[in-house]
């Protein structure tokens, strides 16, 4: 069974930075894609960053790019979400999911994703 856990959410001043980890278990995740995705109250929720487990090819959202780096460590079976110059706009609830059959472009749409986490909850003060 697929597990994911986030962890590394908290309360942080506009300008610092935060890591997000993903911790993954239940499967050798070498041909996955896993995500992060955030949805702040009252709004959808959307993309924020990809990463295909096999290759570290990634992706992200106009709104992040240039901010966020998103990375895997194979041997923790951990993906990471290193958050730099956040914004209050950043605020939301974080998860984490994983696409078992990702496509080269690494999709977007969080319902295409198979599993998914709990979130950790990012807060960014003005």
């Amino acid at each position: 069974q697929v597990q994911l856990v986030e962890s590394g959410g908290r309360l942080v001043q506009a300008g610092g930075s935060l890591r997000l980890s993903c911790a993954a278990s239940g499967r050798t995740f070498s041909s996955y894609a896993i995500s992060w995705f955030r949805q702040a109250p009252g709004k959808e929720r959307e993309f924020v960053a990809a990463i295909r487990w096999n290759d570290g090819a990634t992706r992200y959202a106009n709104s992040v790019k240039g901010r966020f780096t998103m990375s895997r460590d194979n041997a923790k079976n951990t993906v990471y979400l290193q958050m730099n110059s956040l914004k209050p706009e950043d605020t939301a609830v974080y998860y984490c999911a994983a696409d078992r059959d990702p496509v080269i472009y690494l999709r977007t749409a969080h319902s295409e994703y198979d599993y998914w986490g709990q979130g950790t909850q990012v807060t960014v003060s003005s």
